[in-house]
């Protein structure tokens, strides 16, 4: 059940947008008991997901996307 601290900022990241299964939380939950850097890490990521949310992102549409892509092909 031990996991490194790779795993655990993967799995941390994954947890932030909702990505990670409930074992991987769990897994999660008991290396940050002993972990302070990743404790550290977690609280930080939580903080930018949380500015992130509050400043009302927005991200290009799939067809924005695909528009972009083909001028910049076209370019190429």
């Amino acid at each position: 059940m031990k996991i490194s601290c790779k795993e655990a900022s993967s799995i941390c990241d994954k947890s932030q947008y909702k990505e990670a299964s409930w074992w991987d939380i769990i897994k999660l939950r008991v290396h940050l008991l002993y972990c302070k850097t990743c404790q550290l890490y977690s609280k930080k990521n939580s903080e930018l997901t949380s500015l992130c949310d509050k400043a009302g992102l927005t991200m290009l549409s799939d067809e924005d996307k695909k528009k972009m892509k083909r001028d910049l092909d076209e370019k190429i």
